[in-house]
């Protein structure tokens, strides 16, 4: 019964909060909390093995159809249980000093513990009917906490776009399901399904490698909603109107990375299809360089940040794409959920942090000279850039190792874009972090700036350990992977890594030391490749000609035409009919005459 209460203890905590407990934000905060470490300690004992996963129990049982709600532990979900409530509980504790002067602190924790439910539910799902009850239910959660300060119009607009992009992904993803079930005869993850498929299509029955591919690019779809991948991104920057600590728990770290997890949770399936595969791989690589290239020329802190985790979140889907098939699952896509999960929820806090000091102002070049005031926040800062690009011995240097030598055996041209995509990454976070923290402050905010609250500081101080030691052995995260050390890179990949990243720091260096404006504009890519006006210029003016054209043939052809005019007919009719009914005897005698006469004269005639 113990091993329910890592779904249970936020569920209730939600409830509980929401239900009466918001009156009082302290209680409010405390619940929730206990609630996210009640969670986190489950799943460390799911990891080491000191708690067992309970017997699931039916919920489906059709003659054709079984549907089961259960607890699934295994390699895959004990190590995303620990990502999920490890940083969940990081992002709690930095919530309590970031929001405590917020008047809707209640309802945020509140909706906090709704999202850890949902989350924790997809990871621990043992089949796709119940994943995707909770995925819709993160959505919903996304929906909530992007648009937690609803007063601002930008807050609720990214919140409905958010909320509609994902459900263009999660359409094609319940198609896929239902593939999947038609395919297997199942929902259930794992090789037995991909064993039903492969003997069903060695049988010779009417299935081919077309419906099999098809399956799982519908699967993908739901991938691309969540995890933002081209053309399904462009929800994932405006996200950032909600309050940062969402944006580390939501948006770098945990909803994002569903995608990817489902990905590697159903890769048996995908494996079966080399053109399945293909497309994972292109879109994937293709993401990360195309958020790359943006992320040089925005200007708000965490928009950076937001089309970073973009092209990192685009790595690991391009490693799923590389991923041999016959392997269980995609360990280095796996490995860098991890590793960046740490550092990037670091340096979305950091970034909190920096706007919680300079009095919630974002844009970079309002800042300057915060690495004296800001000495904590800076420290894990610059440990979390390091990581991110990729610095040698630091966690990231050995998960992106592991993605860049897949790229290096599989595909040149991926190799490419992936080595690319590296040294921009070094550029933009290198760029952030010269502008933010060096050089002179170029505002009053930037002048007045203060290291936060010690309740803000511990959970960074957290990050930045597993930022620096989550790569290694003893940490036991390459363990349950199947591994024991990290792959020893080629010196070819090692070199060209180091080189790259070694350039775009230097590149940057040069370019942004001692600036206080832009020295470069590229127009295209501070609009994002035009990606968000096109969408509202073509597709949205289409839909809205479409909804047009259906309320046109709504009101005037099925409305006037078929339902008023019809019943107008009728009652003309009747008023010509009622007209003859005058109740005359004599005037009824006429017309009776009249027929006969009429009659006689056709008989007649027609002698």
């Amino acid at each position: 019964m113990i091993s329910w209460l890592i779904l249970l203890a936020p569920l209730l905590s939600a409830l509980l909060i929401l239900g009466g407990l918001h009156r009082s934000k302290t209680l409010s905060q405390g619940v929730s909390i206990i609630a996210c470490l009640v969670s986190f300690l489950i799943a460390l004992g799911f990891f080491t093995g000191s708690i067992s996963a309970p017997q699931p129990f039916t919920w489906i049982n059709l003659p054709e159809f079984k549907a089961e709600i259960g607890i699934l532990v295994d390699p895959l979900s004990k190590l995303m249980l620990l990502v999920v409530t490890g940083v969940g509980l990081m992002v709690h504790l930095f919530s309590v000093g970031y929001m405590h002067e917020d008047e809707g602190v209640s309802r945020f924790f509140g909706k906090l513990s709704i999202f850890m439910f949902s989350m924790i539910g997809i990871v621990v799902s043992t089949n796709l009917v119940q994943m995707f009850i909770f995925w819709e239910l993160v959505g919903l959660s996304s929906y909530l906490l992007i648009g937690f300060w609803f007063q601002k119009p930008s807050a609720a607009d990214a919140a409905k776009k958010a909320f509609l992009v994902n459900r263009v992904g999660d359409f094609g993803f319940l198609l896929g399901i239902i593939f999947y079930w038609t395919l297997a005869g199942t929902v259930m993850f794992g090789a037995e399904a991909a064993l039903t498929i492969q003997s069903r299509m060695g049988a010779g029955e009417s299935l081919n490698i077309t419906m099999v591919t098809a399956t799982g690019l519908l699967l993908f779809c739901g991938c691309m909603g969540k995890s933002a991948m081209i053309p399904l991104h462009v929800w994932l920057p405006d996200a950032m109107e909600g309050p940062t600590p969402v944006s580390a728990l939501i948006h770098a770290a945990t909803m994002v990375a569903a995608g990817v997890y489902m990905l590697c949770r159903v890769f048996v399936v995908l494996s079966l299809s080399e053109q399945t595969l293909e497309v994972i791989l292109y879109i994937g690589a293709g993401t990360a360089f195309v958020a790359a290239l943006i992320a040089t020329q925005q200007n708000d802190i965490k928009r950076i940040l937001a089309f970073s985790t973009l092209s990192q979140l685009g790595y690991m889907v391009m490693a799923v794409g590389l991923t041999s098939p016959g392997i269980e699952f995609p360990a280095a896509s796996m490995f860098h959920l991890t590793t960046h999960a740490f550092f990037k929820a670091m340096l979305f806090l950091g970034a909190g942090s920096v706007i919680h000091a300079v009095h919630h102002e974002q844009d970079i070049w309002k800042m300057g000279g915060l690495w004296k005031k800001l000495p904590w926040t800076f420290g894990t800062f610059l440990l979390g850039v390091l990581a991110l690009t990729g610095f040698p011995g630091l966690s990231g240097f050995f998960s992106k190792e592991e993605i860049l030598t897949l790229a290096y055996h599989k595909s040149g041209p991926v190799m490419v874009f992936a080595t690319i995509t590296a040294g921009l990454t070094a550029f933009y976070m290198m760029r952030l972090l010269i502008v933010t923290f060096f050089g002179e402050a170029r505002s009053t905010n930037a002048l007045k700036a203060h290291e936060s609250p010690k309740i803000m500081i511990i959970p960074l101080v957290i990050l930045a350990f597993l930022t620096v030691f989550a790569g290694y052995p003893f940490m036991g995260i390459l363990a349950s992977l199947g591994q024991t050390h990290p792959h020893e890179a080629s010196h070819t990949v090692m070199g060209i890594s180091i080189g790259v990243m070694l350039a775009g720091y230097l590149i940057a260096f040069v370019l942004y030391r001692g600036r206080g404006i832009e020295p470069i504009y590229a127009r295209v890519l501070a609009n994002k490749f035009y990606v968000d006006e096109f969408y509202d210029r073509v597709l949205l003016r289409i839909q809205q000609g479409f909804a047009i054209g259906m309320d046109f043939i709504d009101q005037w052809v099925i409305g006037f035409v078929f339902v008023r005019g019809t019943s107008l007919v009728v009652n003309l009719t009747g008023e010509v009919l009622r007209l003859v009914q005058s109740g005359s005897l004599q005037g009824y005698a006429f017309f009776f005459a009249a027929g006969v006469v009429g009659l006689v004269y056709w008989m007649l005639k027609g002698f």
